[in-house]
């Protein structure tokens, strides 16, 4: 008897049926990839982690076998992390980088009826994994002039019973930051989860750890990839009261980061100091990157707590999709293009680089709004 199965000829459109409808519906979060001779495009260090703390990770990973599984709990990154931040261990969860702990908050978090209040325009990724996982993301908007709309976002909060606010401070793409007091109003006026995301925040703004003491609805996320300057190994930590730190442990794949970011991660932050030249000489630039584009006609340029600058393409006789191609063309310096973003029509973003980097970006720049007056 033939037993062969006849597919049917719309087989794919049959298997994506089983995908939620509500996801389909969603655009995926993507990066058109370029090859510029200079990239300022996604909020990087410019500067590599320095050779002598290289050395002594390379020494470490060489000693360590690598067909072991890593520890099922990485106790080495969250002493560390302990060490650097004053919290105690059992409040500490590290990932695959901040964007996994995101994730994870919202999966344990958030369903069919469930609201998170999100001020916007912001990172992307949290009105993504609010949707797929089908809850329901309240857009409060930013005011003109990129700041946070406190009591906007205290009302959203109340009015939707939101379990989470999730609060980017330093704002991606914007650069806005809260301060300590529009922090507290936003919780204690409020009883949300409150999920701060401070992947900037060693570049400016208000370090909210201090905060987290006595307010168990409080998290906040911090990144490797930008002060730290590992974008390409992947580490993150969220810093918590225990009992919420067990809670979204459980959406947290089993061993989730890698060894060697592990051990790379704990070895950064214990030499932290020797970053910190680093980090102040990019603070320094983008200063310096503001004040000199703020004196280019036709731009409006937004102040910044964060590592990069948003700026909007004024100039009537010139569109930002022209000037950010002649930037890459000309002169091989690719930054952002944010127009999509809600409130961002006509806006750009490019990161502090170099001082070199900066120069060739500021000429470009320069060379090319001249044209358009």
């Amino acid at each position: 008897m033939d037993t062969t199965r006849s597919e049917p000829a719309n087989d794919v459109e049959s298997a994506l049926r089983r995908v939620k409808p509500s996801v389909r519906a969603l655009g995926a979060y993507t990066l058109q990839a370029y090859e510029p001779r200079i990239k300022l495009n996604q909020n990087e260090s410019p500067y590599d982690v320095p050779e002598a703390i290289k050395e002594r990770i390379h020494t470490e990973l060489g000693s360590r076998p690598w067909n072991r599984y890593p520890p099922f709990v990485a106790s080495n990154f969250i002493q560390a992390v302990s060490e650097a931040t004053r919290w105690p261990a059992d409040g500490i969860l590290v990932a695959n980088g901040s964007n996994e702990l995101i994730q994870s908050v919202l999966a344990v978090t958030v369903a069919p009826g469930i609201s998170v209040v999100i001020p916007e325009p912001t990172f992307t990724l949290y009105r993504l994994m609010t949707e797929v996982n089908g809850g329901t993301a309240v857009s409060v908007a930013l005011t003109d002039d990129m700041s946070f709309d406190v009591d906007a976002i205290i009302r959203a909060a109340r009015d939707t019973d939101a379990a989470v606010v999730v609060l980017c401070t330093p704002n991606n793409p914007t650069g806005s930051a809260l301060t300590r007091e529009e922090i507290e109003r936003i919780h204690d006026e409020t009883d949300a989860l409150i999920l701060l995301d401070q992947a900037y925040v060693e570049f400016g703004g208000y370090d909210a750890i201090p905060l987290l003491q006595g307010r168990p609805r409080m998290m906040v996320l911090r990144t490797f990839s930008k002060a730290m300057a590992m974008a390409g190994l992947r580490a993150g930590y969220m810093l918590a009261d225990p009992a919420l730190q067990a809670e979204v442990n459980k959406a947290k794949l089993p061993y989730n980061i890698n060894f060697f970011s592990e051990c790379a991660a704990a070895h950064v932050l214990r030499s932290r100091g020797e970053l910190a030249p680093l980090v102040a000489a990019i603070s320094a630039e983008r200063d310096r990157l503001a004040a000199e584009m703020a004196a280019i006609p036709g731009l409006r340029v937004y102040p910044s707590a964060a590592n990069f600058i948003l700026f909007r393409v004024e100039a009537p006789a010139i569109t930002h999709t022209q000037v950010f191609e002649r930037l890459l063309h000309d002169d091989g310096v690719l930054v952002r293009d944010v127009s999509k973003y809600p409130m961002l029509g006509r806006c750009l973003r490019v990161n502090a680089g170099t001082p070199e980097e900066n120069d060739a970006f500021l000429n470009g720049l320069r060379s090319i709004m001249e044209t358009a007056q």
